[in-house]
């Protein structure tokens, strides 16, 4: 069975402990490179982590996109919403279908 995990400030994912996920509270872009390469050799099936700290390594996570796990899902953390998010599920939905169907153009 794979585990879920949630990546990031403190403050952004404490509440996952609530709902028994397991948690990195994360500052640094190199100590979050290195915990998600121990996660993605791991069983994490979903791995969240905050939109912030998701930017500063945009490049690692490049290299996990096209892996069947984990999900790396980018959320919002407490400093607000950055647009990463839908910035990769419309990414996403592109490469699916051939063309960005969710852009209001």
């Amino acid at each position: 069975m794979y585990k879920i995990a949630a990546m990031g400030e403190k403050s952004s994912i404490y509440g996952f402990a609530s709902i028994g996920l397991e948690i990195y509270p994360i500052e640094e872009p190199q100590e979050a490179i290195h915990q998600l390469r121990r996660m993605v050799e791991g069983d994490y099936g979903v791995i969240f982590i905050t939109e912030q700290l998701a930017t500063s390594i945009e490049s690692e996570l490049d290299r996990y996109r096209d892996l069947p796990t984990p999900a790396i899902i980018p959320i919002p953390g407490v400093q607000g919403n950055t647009g990463l998010g839908m910035r990769n599920v419309s990414k996403s939905v592109e490469q699916a279908v051939g063309s960005d169907i969710l852009s209001d153009a």
